[in-house]
C-alpha cells in the first residue's frame, strides 16, 4: 500500500483488518529482505546489524524467500540455525557450549547451498576485555571453511571481535521503518484510536520512525484496547503523548523546558529558533499533501551549533528546543565518546545516532562538541578525533529525510571547530548565545524570583541587574551569566529558610553574589580614611566629568571581587557607541582615586593599581586600536599574533608610547583641577562614607553639585 498523491490522510476502511507480526517485519523491511536474499543467493555471507526482538521474524522471512527462490538447478538453498537448542544426545554443556558444537559441524560438514544462521553471534563472540573461549573456537571455524555462506545477526548495543567482520562480504544495518510502510503496520481497530475516518501517517511516524516493526506491533496493538475516538472529534494528539512517554527509553530525557516561561530574554536567539525550526516543524504538522510535506522536510536544518561563553544556558535552549518539538532529548559529553582503543570511538558515535533513531523525534545534544570535531591537522593526537569527525559527517548525511532527528552542538570556541562541520546542510545555523544583556537579566531574575518565592522588589532586582554587568571572574574572562544568577537567587532562598526573613536588603544581594570565601580585613582608622578618601575622588569625578557614568552607590565595605573599597555605577546607556570624550570620562574617573590620595593625603597607596591598568588599557586602545588620535592618522595596529611587532617602526612606536603617556597625562591633570574645584563635595562624600560606610542611590540623589 503506497500513500495517495494528494492528501496523505488514508480512509481507514483501506487499513488491514488484522495483521500478523511476520507480515508487519515483510512490509517494513521489504528492502532489507531482497538484499539479504540477493548476497544469498550469490554465496555472501552477511552481517546483520539489528535489535534481537527483530532475529526470529527476519530468519522466518529470509527462509520463506529461499524457499520460493528458483537457482541455476532448481532447488532453493538449505538454512541451518545455530541457536544451541539441546536434544536428547547432545553433551550436558551450556548452551554457548552447544552453539560451538553445532558451529563446528555445519562449517565441517557443510555442502551446496547450505546458508548457516548465526542468531546470536553478538553474544557468542562479546567481551570487552579480550576474547572469550567461546570467541576462541568460533572464530577459528569462520575462517576454515572459505565456501560457507552465513548469515549471522548482532545486536548494536553488543560489541563483537573486530576480527569477525572479515568473515562477511557484506554488512546491513535494519533501523527503524520507512514512512511508506506505515498504512502496512497498523490494523483499523487500533487506527480508530487516533481518528474515528482517516489514518495519518505522516502525524504518526515522527514518533515510530526509529523503532522496529515487531517493536510498532506491540504499541499498535494497545492503541486496540482504547476507546474509539468520537465522529469529528480526533483523538491523535493525546494517543501521541502517550506513545512519546512509551517510545522514550529509559537512557533518554523527556524535557519539560518552556523557551518562553522558563528561560528569560534572549529575544533574538528564540526569535531565530522559532524561524528556523520550531515554526517550521508546526508547519509540516499542518499540511495536508505529501508534496507539501516532502517540501518542508526537505527545508528541515539538521544541525545547529550553539557558541557562546560557559555558563549561558546553550544545552538548556537545546532542551526547549526538543521540548517545543515533543522531542526527546539526548545529551551527550564530547569527551566521554572518546576511546583509547582503535575504532572504538567511532563505534560510540553509531551507538548514540542509533539511540537517537530508535527515540525520534530526538535532538541529540554534543555538549563540548569541539573536544572531538576541532579543525582536522590542528591537533596533535593520535588521530582519533579526525576518524570522530568523519564518522559525524558520515552519521549526520546518513539520515531520511523524513526522520525527526536534530543536531546541537554546542561550543565556547567556535573557531576551533571543523570546517567541514559548518557548511551548509550539516551545521547549517551558528546561533550565538552570548553573555545577557541587563535586559536579558531582568527577565532571567524575574523568573527566579517568582520561582524560588524570593519576593524582591523592583529596586532590588535593578540592583543586582547593575551588579552583575560585567565580569564574573575578570582574569579568566568570564562574564555574569544565568547561571550566577540562579545561584544568587538559590543562595537567597537558603538565606531565607534559614532565618525566616521575607524581605532582602541590596547588602543581602552583594552577599549572595560572593562566590569566594574571603578572609574579613580589619582596617585601623587610617587605613579606612585613605580608602575612603580614595573612593570618594572616584565618585565625584563620576558626578563631575561629561560623559562619566554617574555612581549609584559608593562604599568602603569589601566588594565581592575582593577590592577594600567600591564604586558603583551605572550602564553605560549607548554600550556600542562609545565615543573618545567617553573613554577618556573612564580615564579621567579612574585617575580620581589616586589623584584623591595625592591631594588630600599629600602622599598615595598600592590601591590605584587596578586603576592604572584599566586606564592604560584604555589609553592604549584609543590610540592602537581606534584611530582616536589625529596627529596617528587612522592608520590602527592589526591583531596578527606573534607578528605584531613587525608592523611598527622604531620611530612609530615612540609616537604611540607618547601619544598613550598625553592621554594620561591631560586626564590625571582634569582630574587634579576638578577635585580641587569641588573640594567642599569631596569632603561631604568623605564624611558620609567615614559615618555610614555606605552611601546609596538616594543619598546621592540629594548631593547638590
Amino acid at each position: 500500500m503506497s500513500l495517495p498523491a494528494g492528501n496523505p490522510a488514508l480512509a481507514i476502511s483501506s487499513l488491514s483488518i488484522e495483521l500478523r507480526v511476520e507480515d508487519a517485519v515483510d512490509a517494513a523491511c521489504a528492502k532489507d529482505l531482497a538484499f539479504l536474499e540477493e548476497k544469498l543467493l550469490a554465496g555472501q555471507s552477511v552481517l546483520v546489524e539489528c535489535d534481537k526482538e527483530l532475529v526470529l521474524y527476519l530468519v522466518l522471512a529470509v527462509r520463506n524467500r529461499l524457499r520460493k527462490a528458483v537457482t541455476s538447478t532448481g532447488k532453493p538453498p538449505r538454512l541451518v540455525v545455530v541457536d544451541g537448542r539441546g536434544g536428547p544426545e547432545d553433551r550436558p554443556s551450556g548452551q554457548l557450549g552447544r552453539m560451538i558444537d553445532q558451529l563446528g559441524g555445519f562449517v565441517r560438514g557443510s555442502v551446496d547451498k547450505t546458508v548457516i544462521v548465526l542468531p546470536h553471534l553478538d553474544v557468542l563472540t562479546t567481551t570487552h576485555t579480550g576474547l572469550t573461549m567461546e570467541a576462541r573456537e568460533a572464530i577459528p571455524l569462520l575462517y576454515e571453511n572459505p565456501e560457507v555462506c552465513l548469515l549471522a545477526f548482532r545486536d548494536p548495543s553488543f560489541e563483537i571481535p573486530k576480527v569477525l567482520l572479515g568473515v562477511f562480504a557484506a554488512r546491513r544495518e535494519i533501523a527503524g521503518i520507512p514512512r511508506e510502510a506505515l498504512p502496512r503496520l497498523i490494523t483499523q481497530r487500533e487506527a480508530k484510536a487516533l481518528s474515528s475516518t482517516e489514518f495519518d501517517p505522516f502525524g504518526l511516524y515522527k514518533f515510530v520512525s526509529g523503532l522496529n516493526p515487531v517493536r510498532c506491533r506491540r504499541l499498535f496493538a494497545d492503541l486496540a484496547q482504547r476507546v474509539e475516538a468520537p465522529p469529528a472529534r480526533p483523538n491523535a494528539k493525546a494517543v501521541y503523548v502517550e506513545l512519546r512517554k512509551q517510545t522514550a527509553t529509559d537512557d533518554v530525557d523527556l524535557p519539560n523546558v518552556d523557551i518562553d516561561k522558563d528561560i528569560g530574554g534572549y529575544q533574538i536567539v528564540k526569535e531565530r529558533l522559532r524561524e528556523e525550526l520550531i515554526d517550521l516543524v508546526a508547519t509540516k504538522d499542518q499540511q495536508k499533501s505529501e508534496a507539501d510535506i516532502k517540501t518542508v522536510e526537505e527545508l528541515l536544518p539538521r544541525g545547529m551549533i550553539f557558541f557562546g561563553p560557559p555558563g549561558t544556558g546553550k544545552t538548556y535552549f537545546a532542551k526547549a528546543v526538543a521540548t517545543a518539538l515533543n522531542a526527546t532529548v539526548i545529551v551527550v559529553s564530547g569527551p566521554e565518546l572518546k576511546s583509547k582503543w582503535v575504532g572504538e570511538s567511532e563505534e560510540n558515535l553509531r551507538r548514540v545516532f542509533r539511540r537517537a533513531r530508535q527515540n525520534a523525534p530526538t535532538v541529540l545534544v554534543f555538549d563540548e562538541i569541539d573536544a572531538f570535531a576541532h579543525a582536522r591537522g590542528t591537533y596533535g593526537g593520535s588521530g582519533v578525533e579526525h576518524s570522530m569527525v568523519n564518522q559525524l559527517l558520515t552519521e549526520m548525511d546518513g539520515f531520511r529525510k523524513n526522520e525527526m532527528i536534530f543536531i546541537i552542538g554546542t561550543t565556547n570556541f567556535l573557531e576551533s571547530l571543523d570546517a567541514a562541520l559548518l557548511r551548509p546542510g550539516r551545521f547549517e545555523f551558528l546561533i550565538e548565545i552570548p553573555a545577557p544583556t541587563s535586559e536579558d537579566r531582568k527577565a532571567i531574575i524575574d523568573i527566579y524570583n517568582q520561582k524560588l518565592g524570593l519576593g524582591l522588589d523592583e529596586k532590588l532586582i535593578d540592583h543586582l541587574v547593575r551588579r552583575t554587568e560585567g565580569w564574573a571572574d575578570k582574569e579568566k574572562g568570564l562574564p555574569f551569566t544565568g547561571d550566577h544568577l540562579f545561584a544568587v537567587g538559590r543562595a537567597l532562598r537558603r538565606q531565607q529558610l534559614r532565618t525566616g526573613q521575607r524581605t532582602f536588603s541590596a547588602d543581602d544581594v552583594d552577599k549572595a553574589l560572593q562566590r569566594k570565601t574571603r578572609r574579613q580585613v580589619t582596617l585601623s582608622e587610617g587605613e579606612e580614611r585613605v580608602i575612603a578618601i580614595h573612593e570618594a575622588g572616584h565618585a565625584l569625578l563620576a558626578m563631575v566629568v561629561p560623559g562619566a557614568r554617574p555612581p549609584e552607590k559608593i562604599a568602603i565595605a569589601q566588594d565581592i571581587e575582593g577590592a577594600l573599597g567600591y564604586v558603583l555605577r551605572a550602564a553605560r546607556a549607548r554600550p556600542y557607541a562609545t565615543t573618545a570624550t567617553e573613554l577618556r570620562a573612564e580615564i579621567c574617573v579612574g585617575l580620581g582615586g589616586m589623584e584623591a590620595e595625592r591631594l588630600f593625603c599629600d602622599d598615595v597607596s598600592i590601591g590605584a593599581y587596578g586603576d592604572l591598568q584599566s586606564c592604560t588599557s584604555i589609553a592604549r586602545a584609543m590610540v592602537e586600536g581606534h584611530g582616536m588620535i589625529g596627529t596617528l592618522g587612522p592608520r590602527v595596529i592589526l591583531d596578527d599574533g606573534d607578528r605584531v611587532s613587525e608592523q611598527l617602526s622604531e620611530a612609530r612606536r615612540a609616537r604611540i608610547d607618547v601619544a598613550i603617556d598625553q592621554i594620561l597625562d591631560e586626564e590625571r591633570a582634569r582630574a587634579r583641577r576638578l577635585l580641587s574645584e569641588h573640594k567642599a563635595m569631596h569632603q561631604t562624600l568623605l564624611n558620609l562614607l567615614l559615618e555610614r560606610k555606605v552611601i546609596d542611590a538616594l543619598t546621592l540623589a540629594t548631593l547638590k553639585i
